[in-house]
């Protein structure tokens, strides 16, 4: 409240009221001393103040009773202010706008309404001041709270901050700053906050009151350590485990943030000092200062700056699931740190007995009583009835309890720090929530009596923190344990706790007689209440140090542990912990549902081998059976001399009826009850796993100990061999783990498969694959080759991963790391160290098949490592003495290897090199593997890692050995090669980057010590780090894109496929490597299609150019010349063009997506096509622009004499005009008639004809013929001689064996139905003929004069194919007869072509043509008519028109086929088969099937024309590219008129002229029309120049309807460039079909080295039948390329020769076998339903069709055309 000054006497009232006056006084206005009473003016009188507030003050004025009206003039002021106010007297006076906690003087007079005025009355008053806005808790811990508030107005002098706890104030604080912390205030309690400001002018204002809460301890520490967010979010592993950058990244720990990731980075690694953290910012190092200040010196660090140890440990297992805390104790054990038994809560005081995070932990060890027998107990530490020794404090120490502890159960060899302790780094920092904490440990003899501490095993756990404050937990051990150690310093206080336990326990004092607060009284006293003797009582006396205490501590101890009767499993302890209100971590109703359902399943387990078979009955023999039939539908070993296609069928209903009898099974009820369990909500699942594995374990665990105890005692009697392999037996088979029953679940989905879709069984199993796909996204490891079984299931395994990518967000990719090496060699373990993942690594279960485990790739390096998953993939070991006994164990080792190896990025590979033998033996099988990798276009990378190598030296030291490994990986990359076929491979480095100084990693061994009390050796896990870190880097840097999910799973299906052969090489097939290639053909096709364009459109405009060389104006050079420019020219364009496709090649395999890397080897075939394909085109533009130029030359004579008769007949014309007009007498036009007949005869009679010679061009082919022959030889003289080229080619081609002996090996081959020599002759000539005569077609359509280059053009073509069909032997007499029968066939043709030529060309016939147009002509300049008009339609009738037509024809082919290649049946050879395949399917017609296989060439030709016409038909893209020439045809002529009008030629022919120079480059304008057109034109040019542009405008829509209007075939035989020409060409390939089915060859480029097609037929289709019953063949050769059937044709001279060698004999042919088993069932299909007319069709017997066929349904013909093509669409 304000407060206000008055003035209580007068004579201040006075002073106060003339200074006001004076101040007051009006201006311009003189006052009297004493005023006249009846001007008087009351005084306002006594002023009070109603209210004063910050802004604002009330005033109160006594009541005026006078009837006068008085007006009232408030003025006020201050330092920093002033104003005045007048209103009407009133009783209450309100000043606004005032500024806060300031003083105010008022003063108020009253004004009559004449003007005068009264006495001032005046006061002083305070505002009040504001008080502090927005006051905001900055900052909270436990014990501080940091506010800030805005400045207020007004001066301020400080501000009074209040701290109040209930009512009380706790803390009164000043400061001139707006922002304070308090201290030293109590952690979790709500505190009231009041803010108060006081001015300078010593008033305060109101407090600003909040309210805040300290947090608790746990909260301010989980705050530092940047773990808040996870004390109600918790941890997960996968959160813990993902890469990011503190992975593979070193930086130092710079703020306690930083801690917990780094403890548990060190942690999973396994890490032993993990536990030694602190900022860099407390432990700056003080070496870099060179002053001298041993104050400085002296000056400890402040320990409370750091955080302990056990804070973080503590805080981590409060923020962590159930599943970290199991991996985090796991890890500390294996470190040998002590774990928690009791984990406090120091807000809550509640603990929690870790029951469930010390379930995972399983111990080994070897007691007295095993001494002799050399066996071992393997157990988990939970279930192990051990005795327990505690440690405890009362009161202060001076001896440091764990210290003394970590000695007692360490060796003077082995010394560990178990527990954290003071001396430890920031063990002496005090510990803020971690008091209470109880940790447990074990010591577990060895067996060896002179290093063993205690001879029996034992439970040991401390306390931290005082008994007195940590009652629950000192009651818990004193009930759970076989004695209590109590340390003290003073017995004083607190003994109480030891006086009153109602537990008998033994209790043992341990002092400290060394203190200075040691009483023996009280020691005394408490012992004597207890009842202790000496030997409860150990003292560490004045002259006994560490080790001599140590010793008599050992003694007491061992002495309890031997003879304590109390034992207690863990597990029993969860009762007294309910008892004494104590938590259990396995409470949670999910974990107990888990433990309910896991119990259920192995309770029922008695015999494992019986439990199996009995609950899991699918994977057993029948599975194993499948796996047999599977391999051997791959490799048909037994095939004998049975059909091969039966046999195979034979093996599918075989796999069927197994199949049947899978689906026989009910489900069991373990099973019935794991898939339940497993489809319950995330977290119940993750636990019921768990609890199943460690159930399993724990029962495998128990049968294994039985069976090794069997098989000594057995053993040492040798007698009992079969006994002892019926043991060995069950020791491989009495594994049981939760991969068994994923396995069967596998089973029952795969089996349920080959049910109908519509069966309810199968619906109902359709979710499992996405459950198992959820698992393995949540970090579990899930089985991808079945160790058993030696197989994967591929459908389960895909279905999984399918559902994989549709759980993670779209494009994810995943980079793959694989371990391989020998049994027990600790590969898992290296991967779980690694990781820090879960492969099990227990006794007794070395690992079988292959696993695989995914762990996410955080946001911030997924860019850097361009993957979102990083996949492991742990293997069982090669060379395993289980598998050794089998026949087959180095094929499995093999076929493991290649799959693991091609599955991986980096392939780690364990070797040791003392074992040379066994070394050799892994390196054959890896260099297997990389060598398989490289064929098929992967190029992994491997590391080799030594194990067990610890000295420093060791990279030095071994570099001699290192070279000795290259030696070794060089010989056995020579032996693999050879193996494999593949003898270009000599050294290692030729199959994949290897350098032997940065390809080894030397790791020291696993254990610091001797088990089981050694922990992990530091050394191990640094090296660890040191190779992820690397691997992960090498990610980094990989050149090649990482797999999609979906690629890894095509990945997996087809190397597995491959491997299921025996030759992996030649029997691999990949969808990425096919689509990798097709992607290779399309863009190589387009650009080889640009190519071909980009020279269509320049010879167009070349030939143009020559077409219209010296018509209208003489050139500058003669045509030699003009022809040798454009040839260079063509040179450089066909050159640039050459150099972008390789340029293009050259990008595209730089590029890392698409796995272009898998088609590397086929660069070098495209790059030669590339050239290939500019050596044609420049043999071809060569020959049609010597030929074009060559015909034009060749006209220039007969253009001359056209010339002069034209102009001798102009002359006569216009002679006679003069005449007739010089008669003077008006003729009729029938006079005018009879004149121009009478001058035209006359002229035509005068002027000479010389009649052109034609040229004998059956003799130029005749000599052509000769000379392409000439180098064959003499004989080859005599059969040319024996018939003339006249009589050749006149009847069909029939080819016949020359002599006896050869007609007599034709009917013998008839006969015995081999491949007739003749026949394919004869095939090969009729399509030789047929191309031939494609190409005689063309040069006829286009009615140009013969040229020698079209002969050779056909000649050329002949030994192209002829070259070619390298397969069949030809003769001379062969080629002879066909090239005679082609060049008789084409000279007739082309002589024909030359004599019309000569014909159309005839100056006479030329001259009578245009007889009419004359006398046209010479009738209109006789009328003297205007011929503007006329003449314009004549040019663009006669001249213009057919130029243009001829444009868009020679422009619109190339843009139908350009249309046409960008479609998917035309993109590729490949997709080209698959569409005609398709489109076969589809019309079920048996004649087009004959038609395609007897008659590929023609049937193709058809198809591709139907399409064409097809497209074409449509109109809209044809009808644009016609407009669009058109349109730019029109315009060119547009521009020619302009250019010309603007060049102002001085008469008619110089403006016509003109013109066509300006077109000469577009279009080709006859000079015949030009040269008639121009005879007596009058026209003027500006007039002609106008109706031309008008008769051009008239003329496009004329076009535009004729091309609408003309029939689409019409069209396309008029077109210069053929689509369907292009495209035939284009998808034909190189004409190659399959020895043995006659399937076309689909392989891209025109240089590939190596024939291909996707999809192989039944030989019968191809005319094949059994010699002896004369049925069709059902053998597919992608079949038999893998059995032991033979074959015999021409090539092998009728010898029988395997077919699995059938590269011997056809080495240009690649025939893998098919990609799956229903590859081929397009063909299968075809001759099923066609077998008949297929027989009737070749003259043959129907089939014997494999009853499998018979099944085969239009849908599954379809899907196996899509998968043998790879096709992805839907049609």
């Amino acid at each position: 409240m304000a407060e206000d000054v008055t003035m209580m006497e007068s004579s201040e009232e006075e002073d106060f009221y003339d200074a006001s006056e004076s101040f007051l006084e009006p201006r311009g206005e003189e006052g009297t001393d004493t005023p006249p009473q009846s001007d008087y003016v009351p005084p306002p009188g006594e002023i009070t103040v109603l209210s004063a507030g910050q802004e604002t003050v009330s005033l109160g004025l006594p009541v005026t009773d006078y009837s006068v009206g008085y007006t009232l003039q408030i003025d006020y002021y201050c330092d920093t202010q002033g104003g005045s106010i007048v209103k009407e007297d009133c009783s209450i006076v309100e000043v606004e706008g005032l500024n806060p906690g300031t003083e105010y003087t008022f003063s108020i007079i009253r004004i009559a309404d004449n003007g005068n005025r009264s006495k001032a009355a005046s006061l002083r008053v305070f505002t009040e001041p504001s008080p502090p806005v927005q006051i905001a808790v900055i900052k909270t811990n436990s014990e501080s709270l940091s506010l800030h508030w805005d400045i207020p107005a007004g001066e301020v002098e400080c501000y009074i901050v209040t701290c109040c706890s209930e009512g009380e104030i706790v803390q009164e604080l000043t400061t001139d700053t707006n922002n304070l912390t308090l201290s030293d205030l109590k952690p979790g309690v709500c505190y009231s906050l009041q803010v108060s400001v006081q001015l300078r002018n010593g008033r305060i204002s109101k407090p600003t009151v909040t309210s805040a809460q300290t947090k608790t301890r746990l909260e301010s520490l989980l705050e530092d350590l940047g773990l808040e967010r996870h004390y109600t979010e918790k941890l997960s592993l996968s959160t813990i485990l993902q890469i990011d950058k503190r992975t593979i990244i070193d930086e130092p720990v710079k703020c306690n943030s930083d801690l917990p990731r780094y403890f548990l980075k060190k942690l999973m690694m396994v890490n032993v000092t993990a536990r030694n953290v602190k900022c860099t910012s407390v432990c700056e190092s003080t070496c870099g200062d060179l002053q001298l200040d041993v104050d400085k010196l002296v000056k400890n660090i402040n320990s409370g700056d750091m955080l302990n140890p056990l804070d973080i440990i503590t805080a981590l297992f409060l923020c962590s699931d159930g599943f970290v805390q199991q991996e985090m104790a796991l890890k500390m054990s294996m470190c040998q740190f002590s774990v928690p038994l009791l984990l406090p809560n120091c807000d809550t005081k509640q603990c929690t007995l870790m029951l469930w995070a010390m379930r995972d932990i399983v111990k080994k060890y070897r007691p007295q009583s095993l001494l002799e027998s050399k066996g071992f107990i393997e157990d988990r530490v939970v279930v192990s009835e051990l005795p327990m020794i505690s440690f405890v404090r009362l009161g202060e120490c001076s001896m440091s309890k764990s210290e003394i502890l970590n000695k007692l159960l360490s060796n003077s060899q082995q010394y560990h720090d178990t527990f954290v302790h003071h001396n430890m780094e920031c063990g002496d920092s005090p510990r803020k929530i971690s008091n209470g904490l109880t940790e447990i440990t074990w010591y577990l003899p060895g067996g060896n009596k002179n290093m063993d501490i205690f001879s029996e095993p034992v439970a040991v756990a401390n306390l931290r923190g005082d008994i007195a404050s940590c009652e629950t937990q000192f009651y818990f051990l004193c009930q759970t344990s076989a004695a209590v150690f109590v340390f003290f310093d003073t017995l004083d206080s607190e003994y109480e706790l030891l006086t009153n336990l109602q537990h008998k326990v033994q209790i043992f004092l341990v002092g400290n007689h060394q203190s200075t607060r040691f009483s023996k009284d009280a020691l005394k006293k408490v012992a004597a209440k207890l009842g202790l003797t000496n030997n409860n009582i150990l003292l560490k006396t004045n002259h006994m140090n560490d080790a001599d205490f140590v010793k008599n501590l050992r003694k007491t101890v061992s002495n309890v542990v031997e003879n304590s009767k109390m034992k207690m499993r863990i597990e029993q302890m969860a009762d007294i912990a309910h008892k004494l209100g104590i938590r259990v971590d396995e409470e949670s109703p999910e974990c107990q549902t888990a433990k309910e359902n896991a119990d259920a399943i192995t309770a029922e387990i008695q015999d494992i081998l019986k439990y199996k078979d009995a609950q899991l009955p699918l994977q057993g023999q029948i599975w194993k059976d499948l796996t047999c039939l599977e391999k051997e539908e791959f490799r048909l070993r037994n095939v004998g001399s049975e059909d091969v296609e039966k046999y195979k069928s034979d093996l599918k209903i075989q796999k069927d009826a197994l199949r049947k009898k899978q689906n026989s099974y009910d489900m069991s009820d373990a099973m019935t009850c794991f898939i339940k369990a497993i489809s319950s909500p995330g977290i119940e699942r993750c636990y019921f796993l768990k609890w199943l594995r460690m159930n399993l374990d724990n029962v495998s665990r128990e049968k294994l100990s039985d069976l090794r105890e069997q098989y000594k005692k057995k053993c040492k009697d040798s007698e009992n061999k079969e006994e002892i392999k019926d043991i060995d037996r069950q020791l491989s088979n009495s594994s049981l783990g939760t991969e068994h029953f994923f396995r069967e679940m596998g089973q029952i989905y795969e089996a349920s498969l080959s049910l109908p879709e519509e069966d309810r069984s199968r619906q109902q199993l359709q979710h499992l694959p996405k459950l198992c796909a959820e698992l393995l996204l949540d970090g579990f490891p899930l089985e991808l080759v079945d160790g058993d079984a030696s197989n994967i299931p591929l459908r389960w395994v895909s279905d999984i991963l399918s559902q994989l990518n549709d759980l993670v967000p779209p494009e994810s990719k995943i980079r793959v790391v694989t371990v391989l090496g020998v049994q027990s060699t600790g590969k898992s373990t290296l991967l779980n160290t690694m990781f820090g993942v879960q492969f099990a690594v227990s006794s007794g279960r070395c690992t079988r098949g292959a696993f695989m485990l995914l762990i996410r790739i955080n946001e911030e390096v997924k860019k850097e490592l361009n993957c979102d998953f990083m996949m492991i993939i742990d293997t069982e070991g090669l060379k395993s003495p289980e598998l050794a006994q089998l026949d087959n164990s180095h094929e499995h080792d093999n076929e493991l290897a290649t799959l693991v190896v091609g599955l991986s990025d980096i392939t780690i590979i364990n070797i040791a090199m003392e074992n040379s033998t066994e070394m050799k033996d892994i390196l054959q099988i890896v260099v297997h593997a990389f060598l398989r990798m490289k064929e098929v276009g992967k190029k992994p990378k491997c590391q080799f890692v030594h194990q067990n190598v610890s000295d420093v030296s060791a990279h030095e030291k071994n570099l001699r050995d290192r070279k000795l490994l290259l030696q070794q990986l060089n010989e056995m990359t020579q032996a693999a090669a050879k193996m494999e076929q593949k003898e270009e491979n000599k050294n290692f480095t030729d199959v994949m980057e290897y350098s032997p100084d940065t390809g080894n990693w030397y790791i020291p061994g696993l254990w610091n010590g001797n088990p089981p009390m050694a922990p992990v050796n530091a050394g191990y896990s640094e090296a660890v780090y040191e190779l992820k870190k690397n691997i992960i880097q090498t990610f980094g840097g990989c050149d090649s894109s990482a797999n999609k999910i979906l690629d890894f799973t095509e990945w997996t299906k087809s190397l597995w496929n491959a491997v299921k052969h025996e030759n992996f090489i030649f029997s691999f097939r990949n969808s990425l490597v096919a689509d990798a290639y097709m992607r290779l053909c399309t863009e190589f096709n387009k650009w080889e299609w640009e190519f071909k364009k980009k020279m269509y459109t320049w010879v167009t405009e070349a030939e143009t150019k020559i077409s219209n060389f010296g018509k209208i104006k003489s050139e500058a050079c003669d045509m030699t010349e003009f022809l040798d420019d454009l040839k260079s020219e063509a040179c450089t364009v066909l050159s640039e063009w050459e150099t972008k496709i390789l340029e293009n090649l050259k990008e595209y395999f730089k590029q890392t997506e698409g796995h272009v890397y898998l088609v590397e080897g086929y660069r070098e075939d495209f790059a030669n096509s590339a050239k290939s394909l500019r050596r044609e085109m420049e043999s071809s533009v060569v020959n049609q622009l010597t030929a074009a130029a060559d015909i034009r030359q060749g006209m220039t004579e007969v253009d001359r004499i056209k010339e002069n008769h034209t102009k001798e007949l102009e002359g006569r014309v216009c002679a006679l005009i003069q005449e007739c007009r010089g008669r003077k007498v008006k003729m009729t036009d029938k006079e005018l008639d009879e004149e121009f007949d009478k001058m035209w005869s006359k002229t035509v009679k005068e002027l000479s004809f010389s009649k052109q010679n034609a040229t004998d061009v059956i003799a130029n082919v005749s000599y052509h013929l000769r000379e392409n022959l000439s180098r064959k030889g003499s004989h080859v003289c005599q059969l040319l001689s024996q018939t003339t080229l006249q009589d050749c080619g006149l009847v069909p081609f029939k080819y016949t064996a020359e002599g006896f002996c050869n007609q007599f090996i034709h009917t013998v081959r008839g006969i015995l139905k081999m491949k007739d020599h003749v026949l394919a002759l004869q095939n090969i000539a009729d399509r030789i003929i047929t191309e031939c005569t494609d190409i005689i077609t063309d040069k006829m359509n286009r009615k140009n004069n013969y040229h020698n280059t079209y002969i050779q053009e056909i000649l050329h073509k002949i030994d192209e194919r002829l070259q070619n069909d390298k397969d069949v032997k030809k003769d001379i007499e062969f080629e002879v007869s066909l090239k005679q029968h082609i060049c008789g066939v084409a000279a007739r043709q082309f002589q024909k072509m030359h004599e019309d030529f000569i014909q159309e060309n005839d100056p006479y016939r030329c001259l009578n043509q245009n007889k009419e147009k004359y006398r046209a002509d010479f009738k209109d300049v006789f009328h003297k008519r205007d011929q503007c008009q006329k003449k314009a339609e004549e040019f663009t009738n006669r001249c213009l028109r057919p130029a243009v037509e001829d444009f868009v024809n020679r422009f619109l082919g190339p843009d139908i086929s350009d249309e046409m290649q960008s479609r998917f049946e035309f993109s590729t050879r490949k997709f080209f088969q698959y569409s005609v395949l398709l489109d076969l399917l589809s019309k079920h017609n048996f004649e087009d099937y004959l038609s395609f296989i007897c008659s590929y060439e023609d049937y193709v030709a058809k198809w591709i024309f139907g399409r064409v016409l097809e497209h074409s038909s449509k109109g809209s893209t044809t009808s644009e590219s016609e407009d669009r020439h058109l349109k730019s045809s029109i315009k060119s002529i547009n521009d020619a008129i302009d250019g010309a009008k603007e060049d102002k030629s001085g008469n008619m022919k110089e403006f016509i002229e003109d013109v066509c120079h300006k077109l000469r480059g577009k279009l080709v304008i006859s000079k015949d029309a030009l040269d008639a057109f121009m005879i007596l034109n009058n026209a003027t040019p500006e007039q002609f120049a106008h109706w031309l542009t008008v008769c051009v405008k008239d003329m496009e829509p004329a076009l535009r309807k004729k091309f609408k209007e003309t029939d689409i075939r019409v069209k396309l035989q008029n077109l210069h460039v053929k689509p369907q020409k292009e495209l035939y060409t284009k998808v034909i390939g190189c004409s190659k079909v399959c020895p043995f089915c006659k399937a076309p060859c689909e392989a891209g480029g025109k240089e590939h080295k190596e024939h291909c097609t996707s999809l192989h037929r039944p030989e019968g289709l191809g005319q094949f039948t059994w010699r002896r019953t004369q049925e069709l063949v059902t053998d597919i050769c992608s079949s038999l390329v893998v059995s032991d059937v033979s074959f015999r044709c021409n090539e092998t001279n009728g010898e029988y020769h395997p077919f699995k060698n059938y590269i011997q004999i056809f080495p240009d042919w690649k025939i893998p076998p098919d990609a799956s088993l229903q590859a081929s069932d397009y063909w299968k299909y075809v001759l099923a339903k066609f077998n008949k007319k297929f027989a009737k069709a070749y003259k043959a017997k129907p089939a014997d069709i494999p009853a499998t066929w018979n099944k085969i349904t239009s849908k599954q013909a379809e899907d196996s055309l899509k998968e043998s093509f790879n096709v992805k669409r839907d049609d």
